[in-house]
């Protein structure tokens, strides 16, 4: 008997004893009155059982017979049908064997006979479809794979891709390294093919977030401390070209660029084993000349909007300067600044009023050029050499406490007659006081 058949007898009982109406009793368990009283005879001829269905423990008219449950069980434990689920083995079931049952009925069936074990039911997460950027230059999103893409014949590459949004649109380069010299040449070559995107969409990689600090509040608690982070090489000069950067929460939601390496990973591979590229310079010579091509061709279609939201790059947009590794300094009283572990001189010619102690911006070009600015203007500089370390031997006293002197060692005279007096068998006191033992003979 369940709680609630424990629930509707009490009521009954109450209803039975005159404690409460019928009507009332119809209420509170949600029935009829002529329901209330076809339980209240059941109840006086029955007894307690009578709040029970008199379905329960039976079994059910439409329950498969035995002998079909068997062929079932028989059929699905031959090796050919191992591993098949319930669905697709109700499919062959019926289609091959003319065994009709159901999904539900036969998983049952299979978990009893151990041919199937019940798997845990996993919420899915359902990304909401999102419409294409209307524009072209919109929206750019931008990542990195890393991939065998020369199959073992050269060394490991990585691939950049910057896919436009609205329109498909790809640019792509091979690289030796997902770092940040390597991702700024590749904006900057597709900065001045197209021009200034009005966003570019990637992932949360170090290269363009910062990573926050962990601050520890216990021993195996760490929370992130709520500071502002300073942006990253890539980010400051997003910043400084006017260009947005937006991230993504997850690989779904970038998914136009993830599929795009999809369709690299199969074709692009392929197409490099064909023309034997064995290089980074021989898969970047066919990326351009045979796979982007073709990508352009087949798969880029056509915007909402015919406008072109990419702005130009203009006079005041110095892409050498903006992309590059900038570091500040502080310059000293003697107009020397420290960089790289060696200290650098401003020339006579820049020295300006407000200069010394100001911050310097230091710009280490991916040319490999190191440029120094100073508001608007940069500075010419050199490097000081330093100065040859002299050391002065200190030489040796004998004044130290623990430092006695070494006695003089006696001539060869002096030990030539006192080995003679040893052998003659010695000499008087008297006599052997008055030797100078500091003489040398």
């Amino acid at each position: 008997m369940t709680q609630r058949d424990r629930d509707r007898l009490v009521v009954l009982r109450k209803a039975q004893k005159k404690l409460i109406t019928q009507a009332q009793a119809a209420v509170e368990l949600g029935l009829t009155d002529r329901q209330v009283r076809r339980l209240l005879v059941k109840l006086k001829e029955c007894g307690d059982k009578a709040v029970i269905h008199g379905l329960r423990g039976r079994k059910s008219n439409r329950r498969l017979d035995e002998e079909t449950r068997q062929e079932a069980v028989g059929i699905l434990s031959q090796d050919v049908y191992a591993g098949f689920g319930p669905t697709l083995a109700a499919e062959y079931l019926a289609s091959r064997h003319g065994v009709q049952i159901g999904r539900e009925s036969l998983r049952q069936m299979m978990m009893a006979a151990g041919l199937w074990r019940g798997r845990k039911q996993r919420v899915e997460t359902v990304h909401e479809w999102r419409l294409r950027r209307s524009c072209r230059g919109e929206l750019v999103q931008w990542d990195t794979s890393e991939h065998d893409w020369l199959e073992g014949r050269g060394e490991k590459i990585y691939l950049i891709h910057m896919i436009d949004d609205a329109t498909s649109e790809l640019h792509a380069r091979f690289v030796y390294h997902d770092s940040t010299a390597e991702n700024m040449r590749m904006l900057w070559r597709y900065l001045e093919h197209s021009g200034r995107p009005v966003a570019f969409y990637t992932d949360k990689a170090s290269l363009f977030q910062t990573k926050p600090k962990l601050r520890r509040i216990d021993k195996d608690q760490e929370i992130e401390e709520r500071r502002p982070l300073p942006p990253t090489q890539i980010g400051r000069a997003l910043r400084e070209l006017g260009i947005t950067w937006i991230a993504a929460h997850s690989a779904q939601a970038k998914g136009r660029v993830e599929r795009s390496f999809g369709t690299a990973q199969d074709r692009l591979v392929k197409g490099l084993r064909i023309a034997g590229a064995s290089t980074i310079g021989q898969a970047n010579r066919y990326l351009e000349e045979e796979f982007l091509p073709w990508w352009n061709q087949h798969l880029r279609v056509l915007p909402a909007h015919p406008a072109d939201a990419h702005r130009p790059l203009g006079d005041e947009h110095n892409l050498a300067a903006a992309l590059s590794i900038v570091d500040t300094r502080q310059v000293a009283n003697d107009y020397t600044f420290r960089w790289d572990s060696k200290i650098y001189q401003i020339a006579r010619a820049d020295i300006r009023t407000g200069l010394r102690g100001a911050s310097l911006r230091i710009e280490q070009r991916l040319d490999g050029t190191v440029a120094v600015r100073f508001r608007d203007r940069y500075l010419k500089f050199s490097q000081c050499q330093p100065q040859p370390k002299v050391t002065v031997a200190t030489p040796a006293t004998d004044n130290h406490p623990t430092r006695r002197k070494a006695p003089p060692r006696p001539s060869a005279a002096l030990r030539q007659a006192i080995s003679g007096i040893a052998k003659s068998g010695g000499i008087p006191v008297w006599k052997a006081a008055r030797i100078d033992r500091t003489r040398t003979l």
